[in-house]
């Protein structure tokens, strides 16, 4: 079997790990079903592996070792692999960031702000130094640009995900920037929702007791796999994959979607209070 080039392994650790997979697969003269047969994890899971664009989990390196008779270093080389980042983000948040690229469809709530994926530069620095106040501008830049080229996954030349997100009506009553910042912050999340890449949904101030009440929830999902779900506080967060707490989240979701106005209603209400803040009126 040749050997494939289509890897850079330079472009970064994860890719470095996974040509030199493919490398080994290959010389061994076997294909992906060949090494993940009689083992739960997948084909393409392999193969975004091979390609870098995941981590391999312990677990699956002891099991390649042994189809591929490398001598332990798959294994002893994927925690320096689990412990690479990409500049800019924590480091428990580096599974919810590779799962990000690859989902078909995302849905996400998180109390009082804007999530992550639709802030703009102006939002996103200001809450990256809210929560790292000590922080020097070149580390708040890094951070800033790294949020900021998530949103990548809404441009033209990407397959765009389905969004949904939720946010809560005090975002607009109680904005977090000047005005004309905050403005900006709403239009951007109000030509996203024309240009038909995300949906949005407003939950009023007076609507009951819900079961998110208490923190932020991300879900993803997948095409060929079970879905996964991320929470995250302050200065930590969890990607969750066991099937009863994922289940439990998207039914949580489920409440809170419904309790939600509509989402045509939600994107008049973020035009007009943008347009509000725009002229320096702000909501009561």
């Amino acid at each position: 079997m040749p050997v494939s080039n289509e890897i850079d392994g330079s472009e970064s650790v994860l890719a470095f790990y996974g040509a030199e997979l493919r490398y080994k697969r290959e010389q061994a003269g076997l294909t992906l079903k060949d090494v993940v047969k009689d083992c739960y994890f997948s084909v393409s899971y392999l193969s975004e592996i091979e390609r870098g664009y995941r981590r391999m989990p312990r677990k699956l390196a002891l099991h390649v070792d042994r189809v591929l008779g490398t001598d332990g270093f798959f294994t002893r080389r994927c925690d320096d692999v689990r412990r690479s980042r990409r500049g800019g983000h924590a480091h428990y948040f580096e599974r919810a960031l590779e799962a990000e690229g690859k989902a078909t469809g995302m849905e996400e709530w998180y109390p009082g702000l804007v999530p992550g994926l639709l802030q703009t530069a102006s939002y996103a620095r200001a809450l990256v130094l809210g929560v790292n106040p000590l922080s020097t501008e070149e580390e708040v830049e890094e951070k800033v640009s790294a949020r900021l080229d998530r949103a990548q996954l809404f441009e033209a030349d990407h397959k765009v995900p389905a969004y949904w997100m939720i946010l809560h009506e005090s975002v607009l009553n109680h904005p977090l920037l000047p005005l004309g910042e905050m403005a900006e912050q709403l239009n951007h999340i109000a030509e996203l929702g024309r240009r038909r890449r995300v949906v949005t949904q407003i939950l009023p101030c007076n609507s009951a007791p819900h079961p998110l009440m208490m923190g932020s929830v991300k879900t993803m999902r997948f095409r060929d796999e079970p879905p996964l779900i991320y929470i995250e506080s302050a200065y930590s967060g969890d990607t969750i994959d066991d099937p009863e707490i994922v289940d439990q989240y998207l039914k949580a979701y489920d409440l809170v979607r419904a309790a939600a106005l509509p989402p045509a209603a939600s994107l008049e209400m973020i035009q007009a209070t943008a347009e509000d803040f725009r002229n320096g009126k702000q909501r009561n």
